[in-house]
């Protein structure tokens, strides 16, 4: 029985024939940040624990990861670090973003695609921001 189909009902459409736009891949962005941080930030959390309750040397071999030691910039820690940095501006932007759509504003088609856009640029400014401070007071 549940395999008969209505021949008079439509296919829902694919994603071949949509247009794609700012506000679909905000939508998607959203999500992957989203689950991107809780993934990584829960495996920097158990390593951390791990690393305080193995000990000093294992403790330090973390830290050493994400901080300038000995003079020598750690590329994987800071790539790790901004990379979490933009996806948390991006996530909290398109957030708010959101709330607003929730409400029912914005969503006449060329706020809609201004304000999608917006989240990206706030997302590389914030973040360039945040680590211009931080690296200055390093």
């Amino acid at each position: 029985m549940a395999n008969v189909r209505n021949k008079e009902r439509p296919l829902s459409p694919h994603l071949g024939i949509w247009k794609w736009g700012p506000g679909m891949l905000v939508s998607i962005v959203h999500r992957a940040t989203g689950s991107g941080m809780a993934t990584v930030g829960a495996a920097l959390l158990v390593w951390w624990l791990v690393a305080l309750a193995a000990g000093e040397k294992a403790y330090e071999r973390f830290v050493d990861t994400f901080t300038v030691s000995s003079g020598a910039l750690n590329i994987a820690g800071y790539v790790v670090g901004i990379g979490l940095t933009f996806a948390l501006f991006q996530h909290m932007a398109s957030g708010v973003r959101h709330l607003f759509l929730d409400v029912g504003a914005n969503f006449e088609l060329k706020s809609n695609k201004t304000s999608a856009t917006l989240t990206f640029l706030f997302s590389v400014v914030a973040t360039i921001g945040f680590w211009f401070v931080i690296l200055e007071t390093i």
